[in-house]
């Protein structure tokens, strides 16, 4: 006599044996009828079944599943796909969620939770969409309709291991013909970024493939959230501000409303340092002191030179940290990049000149210090340009922030070279200056 098994026990046996197919079959359910699936299987099951489902529908059945069978079904599943999933959760359920586990197992899921404060992590996005590659443009537009949020514009394409593989637009989505499936539709290039990286590389990486959203994913491949195009011109705004205070020695760390105490200890260091490096441009004034007391019309002529070649090389310097910043060049090519700066400073530092001597030998009648004020500005504009090029790439190949006070060394070798120049060539030639 031949014994039926019970359909009940045939459907378990499937979910155990195939969870991706069953993962399939119940993202056309509801999460109510999932959750009431859910409850008579075994722990382990469970856990399969919301590992391969699409994160946000396991997202919505996480957070109506009851505890006890959440607490179970947990220690079953990846520590980075649990805390992606977690993160989809308001604080508090979170939170009881997380201390309702087995203290092992929520450390292994809380780093994976926390995030260095200027990394990736941070910024992304964990509430993001996705759909499996073997749904179909049918099944895909339904779920689209059920579970989408209303701002979207792309739909990350995962595999039943949460492997991230191609994206699809959701135009391209609703024009595609309705039983193909979205394996056949999605573009598998694109670009990813991990965590843990530096938000820097969210605007390298934009630059780069021209995107609006960047997905996030571990070293598996998971996807772990998404940089929204919001995020991306946020950062963009954030590093060309913090350039713009490294250069001259204020902590990327320092708001406007930062405390005072806090300010202070991130400034006065650079600005020590900017102290001994004016007392060197002060020192090179002093050796020629002579010469300015019998010629004080070079005291007088003194900030002209340091003020133009000052110039000159914050222009190399904006130029080249550009560059650097947006990977249009790179250390190795210094000679080009030093020599092109060079050559623009020189040209200037010419024409500048011809005006400057043009002024000077109107104010003071002399051909001699109107000879020696246009040489010394075309040398100091020369090695400005030089100075403005060279450094920021030094930074770089030192593993250096190219920014990081570059204003202020570049001001001192500037002082440095403009007073010497001028001031060296009145002594030398002062008998002309008569």
């Amino acid at each position: 006599m031949t014994t039926l098994v019970h359909p009940e026990l045939m459907h378990q046996a499937f979910i155990a044996k195939f969870p991706e197919e069953a993962a399939h079959v119940f993202e056309s359910y509801s999460p109510q009828e999932v959750i009431d699936t859910l409850g008579g299987l075994p722990h382990k099951d469970v856990a399969n079944i919301l590992s391969a489902m699409s994160p946000s529908l396991a997202a919505d059945i996480l957070e109506k599943l009851p505890e006890r069978l959440l607490v179970n079904a947990i220690p079953h599943m990846a520590p980075t796909l649990t805390a992606s999933l977690l993160q989809r959760l308001n604080d508090e359920h979170r939170d009881n969620i997380l201390a309702s586990l087995p203290p092992q197992i929520s450390a292994d899921i809380a780093p994976f939770m926390e995030y260095p404060e200027d990394s990736v992590g941070m910024l992304m996005d964990v509430k993001f969409f996705t759909l499996p590659e073997d749904t179909t443009v049918v099944e895909a537009i339904q779920q689209v309709r059920t579970h989408a949020p209303n701002n979207l514009n792309e739909i990350y394409i995962l595999d039943r291991q949460q492997t991230l593989v191609g994206v699809l637009p959701l135009r391209d989505l609703f024009l595609a013909p309705s039983q193909k499936t979205l394996e056949a539709l999605m573009k598998r290039e694109l670009p990813t970024i991990h965590p843990l990286e530096n938000q820097e590389q969210v605007v390298e990486i934009c630059n780069e493939w021209k995107v609006l959203t960047i997905p996030v994913t571990d070293l598996d491949g998971r996807l772990l959230g998404i940089i929204s195009n919001e995020d991306i011109i946020q950062v963009e705004k954030e590093e060309a501000t913090i350039s713009m205070q490294t250069m001259v020695g204020v902590s990327k760390d320092e708001r406007a409303l930062s405390p005072p105490w806090f300010a202070i200890k991130k400034r006065l260091p650079w600005l020590q340092i900017n102290l001994l490096t004016a007392f060197l441009a002060a020192f090179v004034v002093g050796l020629f002191e002579d010469t300015i007391a019998r010629f004080t019309a070079l005291a007088v002529l003194l900030p002209v030179v340091a003020g133009q070649s000052g110039n000159t090389g914050a222009q190399a310097l904006a130029v080249v940290m550009r560059g650097l910043a947006l990977r249009d060049i790179r250390p190795s090519q210094w000679l080009r990049v030093t020599l092109k700066e060079s050559y623009v400073a020189l040209a200037n530092g010419v024409a500048v000149a011809a005006t400057t001597c043009t002024a000077v030998y109107i104010w003071s009648g002399s051909w001699g210090l109107t000879a020696v004020i246009g040489v010394s500005m075309v040398i100091s504009m020369l090695m400005a340009g030089f100075s403005g090029a060279i450094i920021p790439i030094i930074l770089r190949s030192l593993k250096q922030d190219p920014a990081q006070s570059s204003s202020i060394i570049l001001t001192t070798v500037t002082d440095v070279a403009g007073f010497f120049s001028f001031l060296g060539l009145a002594t030398l030639f002062s008998s002309f200056l008569e």
